[in-house]
Order: C-alpha cells, then structure tokens, then sequence
C-alpha cells in the first residue's frame, strides 16, 4: 500500500549534476518527515539529507553540504534531491524514506524511517 518510488539516477561525469525524484503514495505524505539515504557496494547505508514535513528546516551530512539541496512538493507528494558538483565517492544506490510525525521535525537514522523505496543508482565517473 505504502510506495516510495525514486527515480532520476544514472550515469553521470565528475563535476555533473543530477536531480532525484521520489514520489510517494498511500501515506499521509504532508505529515511525513523525509530522508535521503546512499548505499556504496560493500559499504553500510549511510544518511545523505532529511527535510521535515513542511519543508521548512532541512539537514545534511558534511560531505554534500554545499552540493546537495533536499526539497519537497506537498502538493505533488514528492520530494527532490538536487546533486551537483557530483563526485565518483558519491556513486551509490539512492534511497528515499519517510516516517509520520507529529512535530516539524528532521530525522538522521535509518531506524527512525519505517517507510523505504526500492532506490536509483547513481554512478560518478572520474
């Protein structure tokens, strides 16, 4: 019932950009805190970018702050990761998530989101 569907990845050159997609249904999308989380091969899931439910306050890790804008689009159900001054440390596969919450509030830890989508890979070449 609950789908998160991510999309925009691909193969890109270093210094490129690239803008992600994730588009969610049956949940209570403008009550939902959102996240962006990448996984390198062989390598743990790690926290990229959360947004709270309005959108008003956003978080990042220190390695794509500055690079790296998260969004979203109430009104679309959507939420966006705009890339750019991509590096090859950046290729992974992208995850969205989300978690309901009561309160504009951001999350940083995979075990805060209960909601997960398929991811789109991203590949940075050099």
């Amino acid at each position: 019932q609950v789908q998160l569907v991510e999309s925009g990845g691909g193969l890109v050159q270093a210094g490129g950009s690239l803008r992600l997609s994730c588009a969610a249904s049956g949940l209570a999308f403008s009550r939902c805190a959102m996240g962006w989380f990448r996984q390198a091969p062989g390598k743990e899931r790690e926290f990229v970018a959360a947004i709270t439910w309005s959108g008003g306050r956003t978080y990042y890790t220190d390695s794509v702050k500055g690079r790296f804008t998260i969004s979203r689009d109430n009104a679309k159900n959507t939420v966006y990761l705009q890339m750019n001054s991509l590096m090859p440390e950046d290729t992974a596969v992208y995850y969205c998530a989300a978690r309901l919450s009561y309160s504009d509030t951001y999350y940083l830890l995979r075990n805060d989101y209960p909601y997960w989508g398929q991811g789109t890979e991203v590949t940075v070449s050099s």
